[in-house]
């Protein structure tokens, strides 16, 4: 029986993933001042011993103005970088799965509360609030206090915030970074002409727009070590008239690419309250081809990817080179396992959980 495409190997420059399935940052708001918590242990402990080949941290600050919520994990001190090297150290005693960490900056999305709280915005004077800062001065929601438009000095301050946070990580041993630049936030936000109206070098023209997010790959590049991978993940669309489109996102990608970013994980909306996203199985999956078709790099797709066989038709067919999973591996944190079981391919369980597994499927698992 022929190998599923699912569960082929690919390198990632010095990652050698053993399938093509990843597991997407998904926060937690389980952080206290920025620093993890024993839930991080479980949560991502867990995920480590799922049988995909590569674990993502959630979207992480890099700095305390950065994080969504006052709940969120940084890396931008010596305290967030202790809590997170410990749950590290912690996760790594019983998996060798390959840990990569989202560096990220809010912008305006930042300073809300907890989703089950109501994820509204709290306003900069109210204990666990704090000033946002955009591309432009405009809300997110009309109703949330206006960001401050960041000055060149603020713009070397976050990308030297990126910078040192990519060196933390390299210090704690994370094996890849991905920088956020999708889902409405500060990189996205300037991407998007609905969010970045400046009349300077950083605004305008696509180049322009995208003048920022690039140099922020470069400092992280330059900061982290040289054979370990920077990916980046996009929102291909805002999903509004007149936002970021597919063939701008194109172009981005491509910029990227001649940069040398090691992969590009494609998303999509997250910038604008009046978004209209056509939500259904592989939503995003068009997207991920047709940035897939412009570049050289690999292509993660994601977004209601729930079931093996369409995980196997993406990467056979050639949509994309990788799938990331998120809710679907929260509901189902053995996932991976049951897609080697349906596609007949083979993972690498932990030795303390072989016996959960009927005789008749252990041809499934190597030793």
């Amino acid at each position: 029986m022929a190998q599923p495409a699912l569960f082929s190997p690919i390198r990632v420059r010095n990652l050698e993933l053993s399938n093509r399935i990843v597991i997407a940052p998904m926060c937690q708001y389980s952080a206290e001042d920025g620093c993890m918590t024993d839930w991080h242990v479980i949560h991502l402990g867990q995920l480590a011993l799922s049988g995909a080949a590569l674990l993502t941290i959630e979207a992480t600050g890099v700095t305390p103005e950065g994080r969504i919520t006052y709940a969120d994990v940084g890396l931008y001190d010596d305290a967030t970088e202790k809590a997170m090297g410990r749950t590290l150290d912690s996760i790594r005693k019983w998996s060798d799965m390959p840990i990569s960490v989202q560096l990220a900056h809010a912008g305006r999305k930042a300073s809300t509360d907890k989703p089950w709280l109501g994820g509204s915005q709290i306003a900069p004077d109210h204990p666990n609030g704090w000033q946002t800062q955009s591309a432009s001065a405009i809300p997110f929601n009309p109703k949330y206090v206006a960001p401050v438009a960041l000055d060149r000095q603020g713009l070397n301050e976050v990308r030297d915030a990126f910078a040192a946070s990519a060196v933390r990580a390299a210090r704690i041993g994370l094996d890849a970074i991905q920088i956020h630049a999708a889902h409405g936030y500060l990189l996205h936000q300037f991407l998007s002409p609905l969010s970045n109206q400046r009349t300077d070098e950083y605004g305008g023209s696509l180049e322009n727009r995208a003048r920022f997010p690039l140099e922020v790959f470069d400092a992280v590049r330059q900061a982290f070590p040289s054979d370990k991978a920077v990916t980046v993940r996009v929102s291909a669309t805002d999903w509004v008239e007149g936002g970021l489109d597919i063939d701008q996102s194109i172009a981005f990608a491509q910029m990227l690419d001649e940069k040398g970013c090691d992969a590009i994980h494609v998303s999509s909306g997250g910038l604008h309250m009046e978004q209209k996203i056509p939500l259904g199985p592989n939503y995003q999956v068009p997207l991920a081809r047709a940035v897939k078709a412009a570049v050289k790099m690999p292509v993660v797709a994601v977004g209601l990817i729930t079931e093996p066989t369409q995980a196997e038709a993406i990467v056979s067919t050639g949509d994309a080179d990788i799938v990331a999973i998120a809710r679907a591996v929260l509901y189902d944190p053995r996932w991976p396992w049951h897609a080697a079981a349906e596609l007949g391919a083979q993972v690498k369980p932990a030795p303390q959980y072989l016996r959960c597994q009927p005789s008749q499927l252990r041809n499934l698992f190597t030793s």
